[in-house]
């Protein structure tokens, strides 16, 4: 195994931080389930805490989406992977560490952040969190509000009972190394202004933002 603070924090009890990067599937008695719920509940709170301060001028569901974003489980992989958590981390027989997916990954940041507030407090884990994610923090309220355009659609579409929206591709351009996709989305069989996107699910995003800059026109 790498040194004890090759995560960022030398543990008091060296136990804890093996509990806290040891997977389920080594079939331990203490493997890290406990501390990833802990750590889950402990990240909420720093990070609805943090979004809190840093954007005085956004409303609850702005922050919510930011928060949503910033405690996925894509953004708290991309952490995990940064610090060499699989590494770290280990597992049982048949586990390999190069496929371990992205919710395994978050699950281990999560458990690593649970263990630094057991072992040090609060402040700690607050200190060590908004290190981890420092990037991410800067990210979220951008991230979450084109997540909730998404959200927000879906909202609409299945406000009455309907059925969710649809995204159509309509076209793509570009090589391989660089791609451009043109979506629409679809509610109830009416299509709204297409818009492209460096990936599918970007367009789908933007396809999201056209649909509901109709509807709230419309509304107005």
């Amino acid at each position: 195994m790498q040194p004890v603070n090759a995560i960022g924090h030398i543990f008091k009890d060296a136990g804890l931080e093996r509990r806290a990067l040891t997977h389920a599937s080594t079939g331990a008695s203490r493997d890290n389930e406990r501390l990833e719920f802990l750590g889950d509940t402990v990240l909420d709170l720093i990070a609805a805490e943090e979004l809190f301060r840093m954007h005085p001028g956004h409303n609850e569901g702005q922050l919510t989406a930011a928060k949503a974003w910033l405690v996925s489980r894509e953004t708290l992989a991309v952490a995990a992977r940064k610090l060499g958590l699989v590494e770290l981390a280990i597992f049982g027989r048949g586990m390999s560490p190069d496929r371990a997916p992205r919710s395994i990954l978050a699950n281990l940041y999560e458990a690593v952040l649970g263990a630094i507030y057991i072992d040090a407090g609060l402040e700690t884990a607050r200190a060590w969190a908004l290190h981890t994610l420092s990037d991410a923090f800067q990210r979220a309220a951008q991230a979450g509000e084109e997540l909730n355009h998404k959200q927000r659609l879906q909202e609409f579409a299945q406000a009455d009972g309907g059925s969710p929206p649809h995204y159509e591709l309509l076209r793509e351009r570009g090589d391989a190394h660089c791609r451009a996709f043109l979506v629409e989305a679809q509610i109830a069989g009416e299509s709204y202004p297409s818009a492209w996107g460096r990936t599918r699910k970007e367009a789908e995003r933007y396809a999201a933002m056209e649909a509901l800059q109709v509807i709230e026109e419309r509304a107005s």
